[in-house]
């Protein structure tokens, strides 16, 4: 009886021995295969990464490294395709859902949604009047904010810039600033030509402050936690439905008249960046999709001229 229970005993402890042999075993094995699938993750990107470089010309070409180095877009095939998402973007939602809000709002309920979503990123926007050290700008920011929110009110109405035909310069134009813009007028250099995707084109220095924009407009922290990213989404959706439905046709236009349309969307909205950084000295603002101040009437002849 007691040899019984013995080797009963003993087949137990081989057993149980084997089961924490195998156990281990298993656990050394998930490393490995862990280890493994994470070398193949990094390598997957590196190939994407690289897969999404352009090619720099022979260094003996000095005209085509000069253009290549102009250029400043070392990820020109990744920039491509995301820019062929965003028109693909356009085409199914944005345009059409711009065209149903241009057809269904009369102009002055239009201009009512642009100068109240403007008349929000005027803290903003006056916040970085201040850190560019431009103390004007800055008191017509302040001004714009307190007299449209009073007399708008609530910047329904851009009271504050007169919209008098006979004297376009009595009131104070609404203008724009970001944190980009901000960190040019610091001395930082854009980096790269960045399109990023559902947004458009950029560079490092303005995806960087793109972001950093959420932060800095006091505006956003009048809304629970909770809430402000949702708030702040919101506002850049309405702005983007609207800026698209007042340039429909002259966006037709820089299309139908570009060879290459990614380089030309490239040259203009480094263009763009340019008069926006300068306060407007530099050139006109020629990319309309990113430009709140031209008008539809004269959009498509300043564009074309811009163009030839």
């Amino acid at each position: 009886m007691y040899l019984k229970f013995a080797a009963v005993r003993d087949e137990l402890n081989m057993r149980e021995q084997l089961m924490t042999f195998r156990a281990r075993t298993l656990r050394a094995n998930a490393k490995v295969m862990g280890a493994k699938s994470s070398l193949i993750a990094a390598a997957v990107v590196a190939l994407a990464t690289l897969a999404g470089c352009a090619t720099p010309p022979p260094a003996g070409d000095k005209e085509a490294m000069a253009a290549f180095n102009d250029a400043n877009d070392p990820l020109e095939p990744l920039n491509r395709y995301f820019f062929e998402v965003n028109r693909g973007f356009d085409h199914l939602l944005l345009r059409p859902i711009s065209e149903i809000y241009r057809g269904a709002l009369p102009d002055f309920a239009r201009n009512s949604v642009r100068s109240f979503v403007n008349n929000l990123e005027t803290p903003g926007i006056f916040v970085h009047d201040v850190l560019q050290g431009e103390q004007d700008r800055a008191a017509e920011s302040f001004a714009r904010f307190t007299g449209n929110t009073a007399l708008g009110p609530l910047g329904l109405n851009d009271v504050v810039a007169g919209d008098n035909p006979k004297n376009p310069d009595a009131g104070i134009p609404f203008h724009n600033e970001d944190f980009g813009q901000t960190l040019a007028v610091w001395g930082m250099a854009p980096g790269p030509y960045l399109m990023v995707p559902f947004v458009g084109p950029s560079n490092v220095r303005d995806a960087f402050g793109l972001a950093v924009n959420y932060y800095i407009n006091p505006i956003n922290y009048i809304v629970h936690e909770d809430k402000r990213f949702a708030f702040s989404l919101g506002r850049t959706i309405v702005r983007g439905i609207d800026t698209r439905s007042r340039n429909i046709e002259s966006f037709d236009e820089i299309e139908r008249g570009a060879i290459d349309f990614y380089a030309t969307v490239r040259s203009l909205y480094r263009q763009y960046r340019a008069s926006e950084i300068g306060n407007g000295r530099g050139p006109v603002n020629p990319l309309p999709e990113m430009s709140e101040e031209l008008e539809e009437d004269n959009d498509a002849e300043r564009v074309s001229s811009a163009i030839k």
